[in-house]
C-alpha cells in the first residue's frame, strides 16, 4: 500500500439504493481525507439524488468507477444501506486483489448479507457511530 500522503481511497456507498446516509458519507469522506486521496468524494454531495449523476451516462459512470477501482489502494464500503452497485464494487475490488474494508451499522430487523459478513478476504467492521471510525481507520489504514 502507498504511504498515507498518496494513498488512493475508493469510498463506496449507496446512491441509487437510497441517499439517507449522505450526511454520514460526508463525515466519512472527511475522515478518510486524513489518510489519502478520496477518489469518490462526490458520494457526499447532497445534490446527488437517488437518480444518481444525471449529467453522465450509465456507461460513463461505470467506466470512470472501474478506472478508480483499478487505481485505488484500498476500497472502503459503507454497506448499511443495501446497494447492488456497492456489492458489485466490493466483488470487483476483491477480484483485483485490493484491500477491502466493509463498514456496517447493525440495527434491529436488518441483517447484512453473509456474502459480505462471511467473506474472510475483506475486513468487516461493525460500528454504531461516526466517532468510532477514526480509531478503526487508524488501525486499518496505517
Amino acid at each position: 500500500m502507498n504511504s498515507i500522503s498518496n494513498m488512493k481511497i475508493y469510498f463506496a456507498g449507496s446512491i441509487r439504493g437510497g441517499r439517507e446516509d449522505t450526511e454520514l458519507y460526508g463525515k466519512i469522506v472527511a475522515l478518510l481525507a486524513n489518510y489519502g486521496i478520496v477518489l469518490t468524494e462526490h458520494l457526499a454531495d447532497s445534490k446527488i439524488s437517488s437518480y444518481g449523476e444525471t449529467h453522465m451516462s450509465n456507461n460513463e459512470i461505470y467506466n470512470r468507477d472501474i478506472m478508480w477501482l483499478k487505481e485505488s489502494d484500498v476500497v472502503i464500503a459503507e454497506v448499511t444501506i443495501p446497494s447492488l452497485g456497492v456489492g458489485y464494487e466490493i466483488g470487483f475490488a476483491e477480484a483485483l486483489g485490493k484491500k477491502v474494508i466493509i463498514l456496517y451499522r447493525p440495527s434491529d430487523g436488518k441483517r447484512l448479507s453473509a456474502m459480505l459478513s462471511g467473506n474472510k478476504k475483506c475486513e468487516y467492521v461493525e460500528y454504531s457511530d461516526i466517532s468510532e471510525l477514526s480509531a478503526i481507520f487508524d488501525a486499518l489504514l496505517k
